[in-house]
């Protein structure tokens, strides 16, 4: 059996998941990826309840503690719920914590659903125009060099690799952060991980259709010039090309 995981040992793989060896909680991380990859997949449906720890941790070859940790994991992303005798339940959709970065990477594994990619882009359509508007009128030096930074990097390295990606989010949460307000910083996690996950699910089989760089460019401009309508009208158009991408990625 596969108990906590020991130093210096090679990587493990359970149920087809790379678990590498070294602590307890990549064992449980691991499990908890698998699940919640099979529920954001459809393979367990709301409502549907979960295999016992006793049988799923015998079919894995893993501890019962690491199973239960997991379990413990999914709880707290919303996406199930134990109850003595009744076993871990699948909760609705609506009880998910679909901005949640761990249950964004669970949904893009797999082929994710078009109406929840589409839901993405109508929350980003919502919230990141208005807070570009916002960054417009409240950025200061250190949020500007920030973004400039982010998009050379960008520039760079190009979305195609996970360095840009990664600067890719740096860009879009210095918006929100330049916006001074808290209620939008809690977003940044949830927005950076839609914009990375949709970015390289769009590359999954061939190259960007088109460069997305100069969109940002727009973006930044406004709002180192103090333009929030500019500013507004920039991420606006940025969000729905990045849409018109994804869809053309989605029907290839």
């Amino acid at each position: 059996m596969i108990s906590d995981p020991t130093a210096d040992a090679e990587p493990e793989k359970v149920a087809g998941v790379r678990i590498p060896r070294g602590t307890g909680r990549r064992l449980h991380g691991a499990i908890a990826h698998k699940l919640g990859v099979a529920i954001l997949s459809g393979e367990y449906a709301p409502g549907d309840v979960l295999s016992g720890e006793v049988a799923f941790s015998e079919a894995l070859d893993v501890s019962r503690s690491a199973y239960r940790e997991a379990v413990q994991v999914l709880t707290a992303k919303g996406l199930v719920e134990s109850r003595p005798k009744a076993g871990t339940r699948v909760l609705p959709r609506n009880r998910w914590n679909l901005l949640d970065p761990d249950v964004l990477a669970w949904a893009f594994a797999g082929e994710p659903d078009i109406q929840f990619v589409r839901g993405l882009f109508e929350l980003r359509a919502i919230v990141e125009p208005a807070a570009a508007a916002l960054a417009a009128e409240r950025r200061d030096r250190a949020d500007m060099k920030t973004m400039k930074d982010a998009l050379a990097a960008m520039t760079r390295y190009t979305l195609a690799s996970e360095a840009g990606r990664a600067a890719d989010r740096d860009f879009h949460d210095a918006i929100l952060r330049a916006t001074r307000n808290d209620a939008l910083v809690v977003l940044s996690a949830s927005i950076g991980a839609a914009v990375s996950w949709t970015t390289q699910f769009k590359q999954r089989q061939r190259a960007l259709p088109r460069n997305p760089i100069p969109d940002h460019r727009r973006v930044l401009d406004a709002i180192v010039a103090g333009d929030a309508a500019a500013a507004n009208e920039a991420m606006r158009v940025l969000v729905d090309m990045a849409l018109d991408d994804t869809r053309a990625a989605m029907v290839q």
